[in-house]
């Protein structure tokens, strides 16, 4: 019976996973329940906190490519139940990601929450949109630096969450000022509480 992660589990890596003693834990919760091949609301709450991902492609010849992809929190887009996009911004020109999917379209999405240490996994075929200026315009955040230039689509084939395990906790600047803010709040009342002590007693 095929199942939404034999994307992932091909023969080979099933072959793997029996020789090494972890198949059959992996066949047991691909049938209590498998990995997803749509956006649910959950994935829809994680990718919406994101402010960066990992995009993933090779070339015909397998060669593999990963390409760092940030912006504002929210860039990549839910467009349907099976669809995601964001913008592509001018950059070093060296496209090879372009390149990749001209020949390639199979892709991976890999999205990190460090402060979270969560982990979500997307395997998929993206496609480059070029001269829709009306998709353009809903997928590129005013806000975000730079020309956007075209869309890429990418179409969800399995999603999974992985643990937390090897996760180091990392804080982005405004969860960090957030946390020196309630800090500063606290100085300032255990301040008040010293001077209003000192008045009382003098």
């Amino acid at each position: 019976m095929k199942r939404v992660s034999d994307v992932a589990f091909s023969d080979a890596v099933k072959a793997e996973q029996a020789r090494r003693g972890s198949r059959a834990g992996y066949a047991r919760m691909a049938e209590k329940q498998d990995w997803r091949d749509r956006v649910m609301p959950d994935l829809t709450a994680f990718i919406a906190e994101r402010d960066s991902f990992y995009f993933a492609t090779a070339s015909a010849a397998g060669q593999p490519y990963i390409q760092h992809r940030g912006g504002p929190k929210g860039f990549l887009k839910v467009i349907d139940d099976r669809t995601l996009g964001f913008a592509d911004f001018g950059g070093n020109k060296q496209y090879i990601t372009l390149g990749n999917l001209s020949e390639n379209e199979q892709a991976h999405i890999f999205l990190m929450d460090y402060a979270g240490r969560q982990r979500v996994k997307l395997w998929g075929r993206a496609r480059v949109i070029e001269d829709d200026p009306d998709l353009l315009g809903r997928l590129a955040d005013p806000g975000a630096a730079g020309r956007p230039e075209r869309v890429i689509l990418f179409e969800i084939a399995a999603w999974d969450i992985n643990c937390p395990q090897h996760i180091t906790p990392r804080y982005s600047e405004d969860l960090i000022a957030l946390a020196v803010d309630k800090l500063r709040q606290r100085i300032a009342e255990l301040e008040a509480e010293v001077a209003r002590l000192k008045d009382s007693g003098s």
